[in-house]
């Protein structure tokens, strides 16, 4: 088998066996990604001389039995609001362009720890504020499936890499649904683990009580493994919770006997294609054969989700970007006639249309008279949704539904509307704002033969039960091919 081929347990596992190395793997990706990377765009950064040197170091370490994990020697992609220490990190946006951090992101740091081999920073939309990764300052990133569509966003450099092989798996971030959504666009796993699980520090915040770091990979398995390793307690993060079932691989049996599952009628109105739907609710029998008990119910407050959350994330945004002022670090005007004007064209330069829109947009329902009327308003709404998840998670054990009411949008269709693009998340961003877990699984392809993503939601801390009806779902559907499988890369 190819390595290109391979997931990250397969090829850890012939790493270890000595039927290939580190470096080799290493050198593989680095050479797709400079065959490739001009037509897909996935990186902002791509480090070949560390990442080789990394490859070396880690391929001593397994010879020398000191590695033997599932990511040992594996080469990984680093979503571009992640701290990589000494490597540039942009948030691909004009007012970080020339940011070098000096750490590295807790998450960054297990896997490294772990063996895994960095090859770069990927593409997003800038500060993650889009569904699109068109957003971006460094330029648009294309959907491995096919050139003419979004890899959807905002983590769309890290999904479009895995699909394209231009890594083995990814490291992304979910502020609403930012790893789930470009999963299910790019035909690849991508979950959101529970709130607290997998420290913030060195994330470059958008939503500091939405936020979450998660893995993107070819299968549920690989999934399983890279959350294992990058979920830790952390005294760096005030949100971190300490917990002692992080074994998630144990969680891999295919057996969904008696599992309840639930199905929102909310989920299948309007607006939803019906392509899309019928792969669902295919998946869902698929589950129910398997002896999952299945069931249809209301969740309730689904068409309140989207604007609490875009008020709560434009909100925290506002203040989390208050700090990129032109003075301590990142770009600055080169015309300046004193303090403030130097703030204001720092600002006015540096950032891109969509931060400046929900910049624009905190500001305002946090400012006085504002504050009551919206604000507290749209949390008093985060409460209730989290109330309706309670209810239902005392009736199911997993929430079945469609991860996105379309397949991947063509390029330049979204920007052109963004109260639509918001929209696109209305089945997403419940999920980060009643901190629960949630996992993206292909389930099938349109006429168009775009993919189409099936969304597992769990309550809190409950990963293994997620990963545990995925992983049967898998097992079912048979091996689900990346886009670079697809005769001739892109359709």
């Amino acid at each position: 088998m190819r390595i290109t081929d391979m997931t990250a347990v397969e090829l850890a596992a012939a790493i270890r066996a000595g039927t290939t190395t580190a470096v080799e793997a290493a050198e593989t990706m680095l050479a797709r990604i400079r065959e490739q990377e001009a037509l897909y765009h996935c990186y902002v950064t791509v480090d070949e001389k560390g990442a080789l040197a990394q490859a070396r170091d880690v391929q001593a370490q397994i010879e020398a039995g000191e590695l033997t994990g599932p990511l040992a020697g594996v080469p990984v992609a680093v979503k571009d609001n992640l701290c990589t220490k000494g490597l540039l990190t942009t948030c691909s946006s004009k007012i970080l362009s020339n940011f070098v951090p000096a750490y590295s992101a807790e998450a960054v740091v297990n896997l490294q720890k772990a063996g895994a081999v960095i090859l770069g920073k990927t593409n997003m939309d800038e500060f993650a504020m889009g569904s699109t990764t068109e957003t971006s300052a460094c330029g648009v990133t294309k959907n491995p499936w096919n050139t003419a569509h979004v890899p959807g966003g905002s983590s769309g450099g890290s999904a479009a890499a895995v699909a394209a092989a231009e890594c083995v798996c990814a490291l992304g971030s979910d502020t609403g649904g930012s790893i789930r959504q470009p999963a299910s666009y790019c035909g690849v796993v991508g979950m959101k683990p529970t709130y607290g699980t997998v420290s913030r520090y060195g994330l470059i915040a958008y939503g500091s009580s939405l936020d979450q770091i998660g893995p993107l990979a070819r299968d549920v398995t690989d999934c399983a493994a890279m959350l294992e390793v990058i979920a830790s307690h952390d005294e760096k993060d005030s949100t971190s919770v300490e917990r002692q079932d992080t074994d998630f691989r144990t969680a891999l049996i295919d057996d969904v006997q008696g599992m309840r599952i639930g199905i929102p009628n909310d989920y299948f109105g309007d607006g939803l294609d019906g392509a899309v739907g019928a792969a669902v609710l295919k998946a869902a029998d698929t589950l129910a054969q398997k002896g999952a008990v299945v069931e249809r119910f209301d969740l309730s407050l689904v068409d309140y989700a989207i604007p609490a959350y875009y008020t709560i994330a434009s909100a925290e945004a506002s203040s989390n970007l208050e700090r990129f002022d032109g003075i301590k670090y990142g770009y600055r005007t080169a015309e300046y006639a004193g303090l403030h004007n130097m703030y204001k064209k720092s600002r006015s330069e540096g950032f891109g249309e969509e931060v400046k829109r929900r910049i624009m947009l905190g500001s305002f329902v946090l400012s006085s008279g504002y504050y009551d009327a919206y604000y507290l308003k749209a949390l008093r709404v985060k409460a209730l949704i989290r109330q309706a998840f309670d209810e239902a998670f005392s009736r199911y054990d997993v929430i079945l539904g469609p991860v996105a009411p379309t397949t991947a949008p063509l390029l330049g269709e979204s920007l052109a509307d963004p109260i639509k693009m918001y929209l696109g998340d209305i089945y997403t961003i419940a999920v980060n704002l009643a901190g629960l877990p949630g996992i993206s699984v292909p389930c099938g392809t349109d006429g168009n033969g775009l993919p189409i993503g099936l969304q597992l939601i769990g309550d809190c801390f409950q990963e293994k039960k997620l990963l545990r009806a995925a992983y049967a779902y898998e097992q079912a559907r048979g091996r689900f091919p990346l886009a670079s499988e697809k005769e001739g890369g892109a359709i």
